[in-house]
């Protein structure tokens, strides 16, 4: 009986975490709710070696142009999904699994999302449920030009679109649209089919067409180089949440796609204080765009 695709993630983390390829995550976490959503702020000392490992690089500072994914390290690489991703450890990942879907030909990362992109993440969401997520741009909190999906498991303290469920139309067809009261940065939530136990080439035509009425309603137009203005995009169990971008952190802290899903990530411990003083939704609101 061959393995599942969480046996060969797990598999995978061993042998990354036992050569050292992949960082441990260490994190503390604290909860507090903003007008009535609970929210979560986590510090995760791997993200402060991610930073740490930008500048102490033998022989000096990376190139800027080295591309993680083009051919990615044999020990973080767990296998193809699909024909044109490849499943990657996250090797400063925000919580355990965190996967990187990466496409196998180099594509800029805002290119808009193809069916392809959304099939790679229908593959494992279909099989093991969890959220996707996408960075679009460098202001959008995306490290890396190679375009890529990411996916995190359904954990308690991980990041997921639930804190938004009581504030949305139960009753919504596919695609239909919906925003939230407390989100008070440009969004738009579109329904699609799309959790686990759902087909494959089901809900990537799903994803892919609710994404692109999402694009419609936010007015987000590719320029004349083709590549869109920057987004964050979240995907899980029947909801897709996009929101548009207008600068990368909040007073240093990066605010990737995973903060609008309840969780923000801090490098160091201190910057805790900081968000709980302002407020995670003021905090999405500054980074988002009006």
């Amino acid at each position: 009986m061959g393995m599942t695709f969480i046996e060969a993630v797990d598999r995978q983390i061993e042998h990354a975490s036992r050569t050292g390829a992949l960082q441990p995550v260490q994190s503390e976490e604290v909860g507090i709710q903003d007008q009535g959503l609970p929210f979560r702020l986590r510090w995760v000392s791997s993200l402060a070696v991610k930073d740490a490992a930008k500048v102490a690089i033998p022989g000096g500072p990376r190139d800027p142009n080295f591309n993680p994914f083009k051919s990615p390290e044999p020990a973080l690489t767990v296998g193809p999904v699909g024909e044109e991703h490849v499943a990657i450890l996250n090797k400063f990942p925000i919580c355990h699994r965190h996967l990187v879907l990466a496409r196998r030909e180099f594509e800029e990362q805002l290119c808009p999302l193809s069916v392809s992109d959304f099939s790679s993440l229908a593959r494992i969401i279909g099989e093991c449920g969890g959220l996707g997520l996408y960075n679009g741009g460098a202001e959008a909190g995306a490290s890396q030009r190679h375009k890529h999906v990411q996916w995190i498991p359904r954990e308690e303290g991980n990041a997921s679109l639930d804190l938004y469920l009581p504030g949305l139309p139960a009753d919504a067809p596919e695609h239909g649209v919906a925003t939230h009261a407390l989100l008070s940065a440009r969004h738009v939530f579109v329904r699609v089919v799309v959790g686990q136990g759902v087909a494959v080439e089901r809900s990537a035509d799903s994803m892919h067409a609710g994404f692109v009425r999402a694009l419609d309603m936010l007015g987000l137009k590719p320029g004349e180089d083709g590549l869109l203005p920057p987004f964050n995009l979240l995907v899980s169990d029947g909801w897709m949440l996009v929101v548009p971008r207008s600068a990368e952190c909040f007073e240093g802290v990066s605010i990737p796609a995973a903060a609008y899903g309840g969780t923000l990530y801090v490098r160091h411990p201190e910057q805790l204080e900081r968000i709980r003083e302002v407020g995670p939704l003021a905090v999405l609101a500054a980074v988002g765009s009006q």
